[in-house]
């Protein structure tokens, strides 16, 4: 989704032909779906080895860790059909991540020569399930694993590698805070389709959403408050805080899907932590392609406050829990180093992701811990499709979420 990585010219062709496919993928995809969710054999199961007790599945998008890896990360997501939907798309999208591959990799060489996504994540695994065999020693021991959809390692290996390991409880946990289809139900989807014709050999139980947890508004607090002292004092008062978010397509927004509310609800509890210090609003970043997106976009934002006299801006990265070529690149570079010092800005600031915060890292085993406390497969919402969708892929993959539901632990 990255506006850095999916360009306006190459998602022209993909926006404009999305319906007639969507039609298509309606009407006949939804058989090879289907046939696909019979073949899924759910079974009583049990850890054959007891190695892992409970083990953690990170899942995000991922980003390539070397420039090498550019190409093969660009390949998988146009060929994403979760993602878009192109005709031929096994081999257009191919076309188009080769077309994008030298301009994408000049980017991450601006970053210091690929995406350190792997590193945080990794550390934030470290320390969450250190911190877990304390606070929760009987479902001790914890082990991490990393699970991204267009990156190593993807998917289907982390899995793999757990039941490898005698992983007696698997949690699929989302790293992304607030919920969408696109993101989170991404990645739910694909680990549908990595059980859709074998057996199921350990438990599974699923976190899709956390986005006004207490220790994660408190991080975000902490990361303002200390970013706002490296403001002169006598400008300190007159910055605005512009929280800012990847967009998403107004098609999305009108289907019902939760992000936009849920991204909301994230800024509201971060400035109640804050007392309402400063003025605020929330903005969307990484628009692609013609069609209409949430908005104010972040940096059209910008354009418009300099306009109206602000030139005190901090930029705050509220639907990221790590660094990576959306803070580093689009809004270090382009917005910080780039489009402010165009505008004139007077200070500019960006509020670091969570990384490793120790308050962040708290959120995470807090939020592993209550779930495995409630011994609950999943929430509801997680069930529950967008009043108006339209995606095969949704009704198949919540409907396998349903009958794991309704079995007997």
């Amino acid at each position: 989704m990255a506006k850095s990585i999916l360009n306006r010219c190459s998602l022209n062709v993909a926006y404009s032909l999305s319906n007639n496919v969507l039609r298509i993928k309606t009407g006949i995809g939804s058989l090879c779906f289907l046939k696909g969710f019979e073949k899924c054999n759910i079974r009583n199961y049990s850890s054959p080895s007891g190695k892992v007790k409970t083990g953690i599945l990170m899942m995000n998008m991922g980003g390539p860790s070397s420039l090498t890896e550019v190409e093969d990360f660009l390949t998988r997501l146009f060929t994403d059909r979760d993602i878009m939907t192109l005709p031929m798309q096994s081999k257009l999208g191919p076309m188009i991540a080769k077309r994008r591959t030298p301009s994408i990799t000049q980017k991450y060489s601006e970053i210091g020569g690929g995406s350190p996504i792997l590193k945080w994540t990794n550390k934030q695994g470290e320390l969450m399930t250190s911190l877990l065999d304390k606070i929760s020693p009987t479902t001790a021991p914890h082990k991490h694993y990393v699970a991204f959809r267009y990156a190593n390692p993807l998917t289907e290996d982390s899995i793999a590698q757990m039941e490898k390991d005698g992983v007696e409880h698997a949690v699929a946990f989302s790293q992304y805070p607030q919920y969408s289809c696109s993101t989170s139900g991404s990645s739910f989807n694909a680990l549908y389709r990595y059980y859709s014709s074998k057996e199921i050999p350990m438990k599974w139980s699923f976190i899709d959403r956390w986005p006004t947890h207490p220790k994660l508004l408190e991080c975000f607090a902490d990361l303002i408050t200390k970013e706002l002292k490296t403001v002169p004092e006598e400008d300190r008062n007159d910055v605005v805080l512009l929280f800012t978010a990847h967009a998403l397509p107004m098609k999305a927004v009108n289907a019902g899907d939760p992000y936009p509310a849920e991204v909301a609800a994230t800024v509201l509890g971060v400035m109640q932590k804050l007392n309402f210090s400063h003025s605020y609003r929330l903005v969307w970043q990484s628009k692609v392609g013609p069609v209409a997106w949430l908005s104010p976009q972040t940096d059209d934002a910008i354009k418009g406050y300099i306009e109206k006299g602000k030139k005190n801006l901090m930029l705050i990265p509220i639907s990221f829990v790590n660094e990576h070529i959306e803070t580093l690149h689009e809004l270090d570079i382009e917005y910080g180093e780039e489009l402010a010092k165009k505008l004139g800005v007077k200070n500019f600031r960006r509020v670091p992701a969570p990384n490793d915060h120790p308050a962040f890292i708290e959120a995470l085993a807090d939020i592993v811990k209550t779930h495995l406390s409630k011994d609950e497969m999943c929430n509801p919402q997680l069930l529950l499709r967008c009043p108006l969708c339209t995606k095969v892929t949704c009704h198949i993959t919540k409907g396998w979420l349903s009958t794991l539901k309704q079995r007997k632990h």
